[in-house]
């Protein structure tokens, strides 16, 4: 069932995603744009191209030569004649070889510049993207996009210039040479060309359907791979002994990616043994042909007839690389749909046009909520979901206000707002006398520090991962935060103090300890604005109050937005606003809230229940 409904939350954000975006345009143009930076380097690679591919048709000529005047000249072999011809073609081999060396590293170069430049451009663009997009989009989908799409294309930006160019030039020259030597014996060679060609067409088309299809089972199977062998994926199987549920969903997607991988593979394998078998009947033809000729009192000498098979036979790789390349830009079309879909994606959140930094000032700081209202879109057919409805408050600079109220109040949402982590639908929110709207987004998340129920901390060191907040900051600055935070002496215990590795996710950690490098995080980073978003409600009471303590620390002299889950952590709050369906329906300090009876003093007397029933 996850993955199922994994799978339609996918399917429904990419198509609103889609309406959003404008269509792809042409391929060919979008991808000689992909070149452009590289130019230079393209355009000699095409004149190396053109002379290796004019080299290789040059020796089957110098074959007719060798045979006609080296070695059946008549009155005997032609020894000096014959040297200068074998000295010209082992020659000419050489100095091919030399500028295929060259070749390659030139299209090595190019390709896998592209390749990393549209991955880079990939990855810039979902970094763009809102909030929104990525709590619509599985992980492993995102990651399928910049890993298997741009991995699947990397051969074909790799090697299609290079093989296109010189392939064509090699059969062009191939055809010349061959109606140079018989146009009788050259007509057999291509009559059957267009008939190759239209069924490369229809395969090529039937192979980019299953090349979608392939790409999205991918996609299938990197999602279920990110979800489960993720450490909470693991703890999750563990604890409710699914590892074998999760093993049979993971070989359900295997076998069906194995499936289409032998379709993709096997489509394109009748047509080539056909193309194969033309090439090869060929020579056997023309022998009989070539009797016939002889026959007939055409005049065709033995050297003719050796240097057109030979060269029939160097047409072989050529043509066949023509096909394959054309075949496998028709099922590369479909990756690059899918690549350009998301480099199409427009960020629901951007700056305008005359957007300004944060003024700096006796307003900085100030935190207003004129009216607001939010709701998530809805998917295809359905109707957005109200979250928030005419919220009105103000936070002056350096004051503290509270957020608390039943689950899904929509506390949390009015702690994104801030930062423009999400737009509100109506109303306005304003920071430091403006609308966020019209400030720039870097400036404004420069000025807010956030400290999340769940701390994400990176696979490294406690010090890299508080470095993250201020990457020039000093080993000095880094001890004061953790001291700041309640952390110093606990790292210090450590065996390997700063240099820590805390494991994926921060596991090798108590929960007490990544809220409090969290904080630290916070407090290197300095903001005059802090959300805290539930950041002690998943604690122990002793991991609880140190925690607590240290975002005391980070809220001193700041201004405090704090969504609470136990009120015992809010009562000091300048202002506490109590949140009910999306509401604010009570507004006061602790003790007047206490007073009024209303849902505040219901929540307290419910948590004080709760905390005397609970055993010591």
């Amino acid at each position: 069932m996850q993955a199922i409904r994994g799978s339609r939350q996918d399917a429904s954000a990419m198509r609103e995603q889609n309406a959003k975006a404008p269509r792809i345009p042409d391929f060919g143009r979008r991808i000689r744009e992909l070149f452009h930076p590289y130019r230079g380097r393209l355009a000699l690679t095409i004149v190396l191209v053109l002379v290796t591919a004019g080299l290789t048709v040059a020796p089957p000529l110098l074959t007719q030569e060798a045979f006609d005047q080296g070695l059946f000249p008549g009155g005997g072999p032609n020894l000096p004649r014959l040297a200068e011809i074998v000295g010209g073609m082992v020659l000419i081999w050489v100095v091919s070889q030399v500028l295929g060396v060259g070749q390659t590293y030139l299209t090595a170069t190019i390709g896998n510049g592209v390749t990393a430049s549209l991955r880079q451009r990939l990855f810039t663009r979902l970094q763009q993207m809102e909030l929104g997009f990525f709590t619509r989009t599985r992980t492993g989908v995102i990651q399928s996009r910049l890993a298997n799409d741009v991995g699947g294309v990397a051969n074909v930006l790799s090697n299609t210039v290079s093989s296109v160019v010189g392939n064509t030039v090699t059969v062009i020259a191939a055809f010349v040479a061959m109606f140079l030597l018989s146009w009788q014996l050259a007509l057999i060679a291509i009559v059957l060309l267009p008939i190759l060609a239209v069924v490369q067409r229809r395969v090529g088309q039937r192979r980019a359907r299953i090349a979608t299809q392939t790409q999205e089972s991918l996609s299938e199977l990197s999602a279920i791979t990110q979800e489960a062998l993720s450490v909470s994926g693991i703890l999750l199987a563990k604890a409710f002994t699914q590892q074998r549920h999760e093993t049979e969903r993971y070989a359900a997607e295997s076998r069906k990616q194995l499936q289409l991988q032998v379709r993709q593979e096997m489509s394109g394998q009748g047509f080539f043994a056909m193309v194969q078998i033309f090439l090869l009947i060929v020579p056997a033809v023309v022998y009989l042909v070539s009797g016939v000729l002889l026959s007939n009192g055409v005049a065709i000498t033995a050297g003719t007839i050796v240097a057109f098979t030979t060269v029939q036979a160097r047409l072989t790789w050529p043509l066949m690389g023509l096909l394959r390349v054309a075949l496998d830009l028709q099922t590369s079309s479909a990756l690059f749909a899918r690549i350009f879909e998301y480099l199409d994606l427009q960020p629901a959140i951007t700056d305008r046009a005359d957007a300004v930094p944060v003024p700096q000032g006796p307003a900085l700081g100030r935190v207003e909520f004129d009216g607001v209202g939010f709701a998530y879109p809805g998917g295809p057919g359905q109707e957005a979901v109200d979250i928030l409805r005419d919220v009105s408050f103000t936070v002056e600079p350096g004051a503290s206000v509270a957020l608390v109220g039943p689950s899904g109040a929509g506390k949390t949402t009015i702690g994104y707002l801030v930062p423009r982590l999400y737009d509100a639908t109506s109303g306005s929110v304003r920071f430091a006398g403006v609308d966020v709207k019209d400030l720039q987004q870097e400036s404004l998340l420069a000025t807010i520090g956030i400290v999340s129920q769940e701390t994400y901390l990176f696979h490294a060191t406690i010090r890299e991962n508080l470095r993250y907040a201020k990457p020039d900051a000093t080993d000095e600055e880094i001890r004061a935060a953790a001291a700041g935070a309640n952390l110093h002496d606990t790292i210090e215990r450590f065996p390997d103090g700063y240099d820590t590795v805390v494991g994926e996710r921060g596991y090798r950690l108590s929960g007490g300890e990544k809220q409090r490098i969290a904080i630290a995080r916070v407090l290197l980073k300095n903001p005059p604005v802090v959300v805290l978003d539930e950041a002690t409600s998943a604690l122990d009471s002793m991991s609880e109050r140190v925690v607590q303590d240290a975002l005391d620390a980070a809220s001193a002299g700041r201004t405090t937005i704090a969504i609470a889950h136990r009120l015992s952590t809010v009562v000091d709050a300048d202002e506490i606003l109590v949140l009910d369906a999306g509401r604010i329906v009570e507004r006061g300090t602790h003790l007047e809230l206490l007073r009024l009876g209303g849902l505040y003093a219901k929540l307290a007397a419910e948590q004080l229940a709760e905390e005397e029933a609970q055993p010591v």
